[in-house]
């Protein structure tokens, strides 16, 4: 199955559907933007942004992805498993601080970078390198 339209760019109706979950309305960026692939300036604007609080609504391990609810009352925001800080992969409730990043070309989006949890739900929280079925 070809994902592209005829000029060789990705189909980003196809892509972020298959990575957002769908039935909760819910959608992923498109293109996502890892730690890995923000450029240095993006990074730089993060920086100069407040840290902000928040909930989890979801995050899905095997996905890489999940979604914050601001306590500020913003529209919902992205995060993805690479701008997680720490130890535990979060859960549904767990408090956190992140940074707003600007997602590119536009700017106009954000999602959530420095991602810290600053208050654990009492569920039992896995590690990173925890197996998914424990």
């Amino acid at each position: 199955m070809n994902d592209s339209h005829s000029n060789g760019e990705p189909d980003a109706s196809k892509f972020t559907h298959h990575l957002s979950p769908t039935k909760t309305g819910m959608l992923a960026p498109s293109p996502i933007v890892t730690r890995r692939t923000r450029t240095d300036s993006t990074s730089a604007l993060a920086l100069k942004n407040p840290q902000i609080t928040g909930k989890v609504k979801y995050f899905c391990k095997s996905k890489g992805h999940g979604f914050i609810i601001p306590d500020n009352g913003d529209p919902d925001t992205f995060v993805h498993i690479s701008d997680i800080e720490g130890e535990y992969v979060p859960l549904p409730g767990d408090q956190v601080r992140y940074r707003l990043c600007p997602i590119p070309p536009k700017l106009e989006k954000c999602q959530a970078v420095h991602v810290e949890i600053i208050n654990l739900t009492p569920q039992v929280h896995l590690k990173w390198d925890s197996p998914e079925n424990n």
